[in-house]
């Protein structure tokens, strides 16, 4: 058994970060990470930055099969980096294995060698999370069976998707199928398309998927899937009515959920919630001393800007005051790469009503900023929801071409309590689609 002054388990974005923090200040860590292939965490792998590098390839017209070879180099120089940046610090040792509790600060790694073990005076799970299958007869098995991992890995483009999930993933990839020449189905068992955004804001973006050519069918219930002669078929249920889809390729994006099997937790006294990931405390704690989860693997937000506040968290307790912590992040932002890109931060005006919380309402078409006729793309809308009383901004739903880059901007805004009149009378560059902001917030609406 070794003793080890930090073990990480996982090559994700908190723990890496954690570990480059803690090599310079001098502490031995050791990183275990079973796949070569996710040096660097799942958001330079198979996530973030592949999707995003595909959706703007397809938005530039490029073709499938060299996007992908794009992506692919990419990706590689990615993860060489990752490792070098970890494995070149002198007190980091980067392991290749699977590793699973033994014990409350105890671990058992298995490599292609054989088992090592090794104690750890702390110890950060960092496991991330792995897609969802839904126990759908038939699909598990398919042999045109996608993930969101595998689906950025096809050597060529499918004629025919379906995508099962009607949610931000689902949608992001069936734009940049549909862009590349696909011919895309969307099936959902929800009634409602994106419930949490403002009904407005939804019709503009399913109208726009239709224009790609995304056939989105919501309310469905998907009875089995079979192969069928080189090609897969989804049967399913609409409003009683038994149908079926041919389709190449099957991309299920149902969501994701951590990894927390065969971690060996039952082991230990690390606790999970009722969804399945790690309990942790508002300061990243588990229910172990001196253990703590990071990331995807702890539930809730799955965004790789979450883990790196999650280092931030338990760099600040170690070596800060300890006043960071999960409950005062603030305003957190976010953005579907769907085109044109769907950025929020707040409260959309769905969730206002719902609190029953007072607002002046602003909106803007996206036709009336110069810059959107610059870029070609008229579509969308800006809408941003005001406190009368305080004049702050509560909330934001930008539509927009460039959404992802003035969200933050508008996020930075409410961290800092400052007035909409901040955003309203600043002199912005031209042209940009964040001037709009000029004109969204000269009247309110309602």
């Amino acid at each position: 058994m070794k003793k080890v002054q930090n073990i990480v388990i996982g090559f994700g974005k908190g723990g890496k970060t954690l570990t480059k923090f803690l090599a310079q200040r001098g502490e031995e860590v050791l990183v275990v990470e079973k796949s070569q292939q996710m040096y660097g965490g799942t958001c330079i792998n198979i996530a973030c930055l592949p999707s995003k590098r595909l959706v703007t390839e397809a938005a530039r017209g490029t073709d499938f099969a060299t996007a992908i070879k794009g992506k692919i180099e990419m990706v590689a120089q990615l993860r060489n980096k990752n490792y070098h940046m970890l494995a070149d610090e002198e007190t980091v040792t980067v392991l290749d294995g699977t590793a699973h509790f033994t014990g409350n600060h105890t671990i058992a790694v298995e490599t292609a060698t054989g088992t090592e073990e090794y104690e750890g005076g702390r110890i950060f799970t960092n496991t991330g999370a792995t897609p969802n299958i839904p126990a759908i007869p038939g699909l598990k098995d398919s042999q045109a069976l996608l993930t969101s991992t595998t689906a950025m890995e096809l050597p060529e483009l499918p004629a025919r998707l379906v995508i099962i999930g009607a949610g931000y993933i689902g949608l992001e990839f069936a734009a940049m199928f549909a862009s590349f020449g696909a011919q895309v189905t969307v099936l959902d068992h929800h009634a409602t398309f994106l419930p949490r955004e403002d009904d407005d804001v939804a019709a503009m973006v399913k109208e726009n998927l239709a224009k790609l050519g995304v056939e989105i069918k919501m309310g469905v219930a998907i009875k089995k899937v079979t192969d069928e002669a080189g090609q897969a078929v989804v049967r399913y249920e609409e409003q009683g009515n038994e149908q079926g889809v041919s389709a190449d390729k099957i991309l299920v994006a149902a969501g994701r959920h951590p990894v927390t099997e065969n971690l060996g937790l039952e082991n230990t006294d690390i606790q999970l919630t009722d969804q399945g990931a790690i309990k942790v405390d508002p300061h990243l704690h588990t229910t172990v001393p001196n253990v703590w989860a990071i990331g995807d693997a702890k539930g809730g937000p799955q965004f790789t800007y979450i883990s790196l506040d999650d280092f931030r968290i338990i760099k600040d307790e170690l070596f800060g005051d300890g006043t960071r912590q999960t409950t005062n992040r603030g305003v957190v932002p976010t953005s579907v790469f769907i085109e044109p890109p769907l950025s929020q931060v707040g409260l959309t005006e769905k969730q206002a009503q719902a609190a029953g919380k007072d607002y002046q309402l602003f909106k803007l078409p996206v036709a009336a900023i110069p810059k959107a006729k610059v870029l070609k793309d008229q579509r969308g809308m800006l809408k941003m929801l005001v406190d009368p009383a305080t004049k702050e901004i509560i909330g934001a739903t930008i539509y927009a071409p460039e959404s992802h880059e003035i969200i933050n901007m508008v996020a930075l805004a409410m961290r800092a309590k400052l007035p909409y009149t901040m955003l309203r009378d600043q002199i912005y560059t031209h042209p940009t689609i964040s001037e709009g902001f000029n004109d969204l917030l000269k009247k309110p609406v309602k």
